[in-house]
This record gives structure tokens, sequence and C-alpha cells, in this order.
């Protein structure tokens, strides 16, 4: 508690800090919601097992237009991205520089979960499990994992995206979605491979949309223009909201997103018309999250209509900016915020590793119950069981966070100063290879007897890619 009142005493009066609110309540959302929909059945063969519930619970469909938070994720990650590449830019730095601190703060808790699940796994292994019930939970384990393929490529593409950004302005996000149309229809008349590059296209256009929100941050009326944060500022998930003043010039206006009330509510308004268009007379399903047995998903890859309740969503958020950052400005709830974002990510890759752990405690002494979804006894049984999750979570988080925590103080150019063709070309690389590694083993059944838990060619690839980073991060490669 020291620390965070010390943090929170030491936050640029400037900073954003709204967009870390909405970051740590992005996660929270996420973990409930995992959470709540889990169902935990047997198999034939006695052993319990999970999915979802929401197969079964039509009715909660229209709740996964606010469940379904990550475009959230993406717009503030590009509010938070275009930050602090702008500000390390400032400081002498340079892309590569700023990607190799962006693995430090992403690989890092990603590479430790890997580790320590992939080392429970061989355990169990050389124990005589089957290796398909290795797999199954290693599979269920990592399912967070699919959001870090997204948003890596994402990280990567940010410095030529906002340059594009500073070029285009807002021009850049309605041409991806455009894109993201045309992948629809894809999907619709085939062949439906074409669609596949809405994986990208659309968590772009979402990730744009925070670009123009950071440059519209000197205009808005209820938040100073940050200056240049200090050691010590209140760390976040993508390491510091604030930044140096937006200058006006030619061509800024189109690249800025409008924040007034007026523009909240056209962008509620016109989004929540749109989706409702989409998914009533238009062919895409209500439910913004995966559904089992459902022909189409408006997650994967993400549609128009996805995207339309992405609109409604920044609508909202700019409707509640005000109140949100009154609330803000008390210390209590200021530092609650920045507790949860020294560690959002960890919380995030561990959430279903948690539930692992409690399933098979409550399973090994006979107390595991299994009702059937939906009726009284299963309902009955969701406080209890978010609130042993939660303290399963926490010691978790106790003894995995502190990895995160410190990899949010790690600045690689103060050392390493501006990089060379080659660093950029194997920075690159190295991203790369985790991206790879990480899409292999998302796409791999969940039920293939993998000894490992993860294809052996993925975690391959995972240790290559992050080993270099690691490598390049500590200095490797610098001229000089």
């Amino acid at each position: 508690m020291r620390r965070l009142r010390h943090l929170a005493e030491r936050t640029p009066a400037g900073r954003e800090r709204y967009v870390d609110l909405l970051r740590a309540l992005a996660i929270v959302m996420v973990v409930i919601g995992h959470w709540t929909v889990t169902v935990i059945m047997r198999d034939g063969a006695g052993r319990p097992m999970g999915h979802s519930a929401l197969g079964d619970l039509r009715w909660a469909y229209p709740l996964t237009w606010l469940a379904q938070v990550m475009p959230v994720f993406f717009l503030v990650g590009g509010f938070a991205n275009a930050a602090s590449l702008t500000r390390l830019r400032d400081r002498g730095g340079d892309a590569t520089a700023w990607l190799l601190d962006r693995s430090a703060r992403l690989v890092r808790p990603t590479s430790t979960l890997l580790l320590v699940i992939t080392g429970a796994s061989v355990v169990a292994r050389l124990l005589g499990t089957d290796p398909t019930r290795v797999r199954e939970v290693f599979w269920f384990a990592t399912i967070p994992l699919w959001f870090l393929i997204a948003y890596l490529a994402v990280v990567v593409l940010t410095a030529p995206m906002y340059a594009l950004h500073r070029r285009f302005g807002l021009a850049v996000p309605l041409v991806l979605v455009v894109l993201v149309g045309l992948g629809d229809l894809a999907r619709m008349t085939g062949p439906q491979e074409l669609s596949y590059g809405s994986y990208l296209f659309g968590w772009l256009a979402v990730h744009q949309l925070g670009f123009a929100w950071y440059d519209a941050r000197g205009t808005q009326p209820t938040a100073e223009t940050p200056p240049p944060p200090t050691a010590g500022t209140a760390p976040s998930a993508a390491d510091g909201t604030s930044g140096p003043p937006v200058h006006e010039h030619p061509g800024v206006r189109r690249r800025r997103l409008p924040t007034s009330r007026r523009a909240g509510l056209v962008f509620l308004a016109g989004g929540l018309a749109a989706a409702l268009l989409l998914t009533g007379p238009g062919p895409w399903p209500v439910a913004m999250l995966h559904v089992p047995g459902e022909r189409l998903d408006n997650a994967s890859p993400p549609s128009l209509a996805l995207l339309a309740v992405a609109a409604a969503q920044l609508g909202l958020i700019l409707l509640l900016r005000g109140p949100a950052e009154r609330l803000l400005r008390r210390s209590r709830p200021w530092q609650v915020v920045i507790g949860i974002n020294l560690v959002v990510l960890t919380v995030f890759l561990w959430h279903l590793a948690a539930a692992i752990l409690l399933i098979g405690l409550l399973d090994a002494t006979g107390t595991l119950p299994t009702p059937a979804v939906g009726t009284g006894a299963w309902w009955a049984w969701r406080l209890p069981w978010l609130l042993l999750l939660t303290v399963v979570l926490t010691v978790l988080v106790a003894i995995f966070g502190p990895v995160e925590a410190r990899s949010a103080r790690h600045r690689t150019a103060r050392r390493a100063g501006r990089g060379t063709t080659t660093r950029t070309a194997l920075t690159v690389a190295g991203y790369a290879a985790v991206v790879v590694a990480l899409l292999i083993n998302s796409a791999t059944p969940e039920r293939a007897p993998e000894p490992f838990g993860a294809p052996a060619p993925a975690l391959l690839a995972y240790l290559a890619g992050a080993g270099v980073l690691r490598l390049l991060r500590s200095g490797w490669g610098t001229r000089g």
C-alpha cells in the first residue's frame, strides 16, 4: 500500500488516468466473464471438463455487447502505444528500442506462464497422464494467448501505422473497416480464407482510433496536456499514457478523435443502430463472444457487427469520461487502478490456470459440484465459485506478478541508443517467431496427443523468438 500511495502522489497532473481505468475494468470484466460462464461437467471416464455456458443462455447474448471488451483493449493500447512511442522518440530513441521495451512488458510474463505450464505438463506426463489429457489442460490454460497473437502483431506495426495516422488521420481506420467488410463478404460467399486478414484489419482499425484519441488529448477540456513523465510515474500495462503536447499544424484536426459529449452520443447511437441492423435483419449473430455451435463468429475474425459494437462502446466511454476522471482524482480509487495495472497482464494470463487449479483441488477432495447449466444449483454456485477463484488467482498473482512489475521498469533505449538495420530485423524476427509459436499452439486441436502440452515446433519457435528479444534488450548487437 505504501508503494501504491507513493506512485499515486507522483502521478503527473495531466496523466490520462481514464485510460488506465479502462484497461483495469476491461481485464476485470474478462476474468469475471470467463469464470461466470464456465460450466463444469464430467466426461465418460468421470474426469472433470469445462465448456462455455453461452450456448445454453441465449437470453444473455445482448449482454455480450458489453462483455466483449477486446475493442477497449485495442483502443487503450493505441492511445498508450502512441504516447510511449512519441515520448521515447523525443528522448532520442527509435521504433526498434520501443519494440524491445514493449517485448519486456508483454513477452516476459507470457514466457513465465508457458514455462510453468510446460514444466507441469512434463511432470504430469512422467507420472503417466495421458498426453491427450495433458494437451487438453494446457490448451484451456493458454486460451488467453489468442489475444496476444493479434496484439503483438499490432504492436510490431505501431510505428508504420502511426506514421500513416499522422499523414492520413481518420481515413486509415475507415479503409480498414472497408477491408473488414470485404472479409465479411468472403465469409458469406467464399472463399472464406479471404476473410483471415480481418483478424488484423479489425483490431488495427480500433487501435488507430486510439492514436486519434491520443492526438485529441490537447483539446479535451477535462484533462491537461501532460508533461513528459518523470521517474516514479505510476506505470500502466502499456508503460505510460502521458506524453508531450500536441502541436497544432495544418491537417491535425483530421487526426483527432471527436471527444465531445455530442460525439459520444453519435458514436453510441450510430454504433447501436448499425449493430442492430447487422444482427437483426443482417446475417450476423447477436452474441459478440464465441458461442459453441454457431456458424458465424463475430470475434473470430472481427466482423462489421463487432466493429459497430466497438463504436457504441467508444461512445459510452466518451460519455462516462467526465465522472470517471473526477473519481480518479481521489487517491484511493486511483491507487486501486494503479495496483491492477501493475499486474494487469499477469491477471489476464493466469485467470484460467486459476480455474484449473481450483477444479483439480475440489475434484481431489471430492467437493467439486457439477450442476447443470441454468439450474438453481448452478446459479447458487456462481458466487462461491467466483470467490474461491479470486483467492486462487490472488495467490498466483502474488507469485508471478513481480515479473510483470519489474518488466514495467525496463528501458532498452537508455542503454542501447538507436538501433541498426540488423538489430531492427532481428527484433521483428523475434516478434514474428513468438507470434507464429502462439498461432501454432492455438491452431493445434485441444485433444491432440502432445506430451509437452504445446506442439514441440511451437515451443521451439517461442523460445527462439523470446530468446532473441531478451538478448537484444540486454544490449547484444548494438554498435559502440
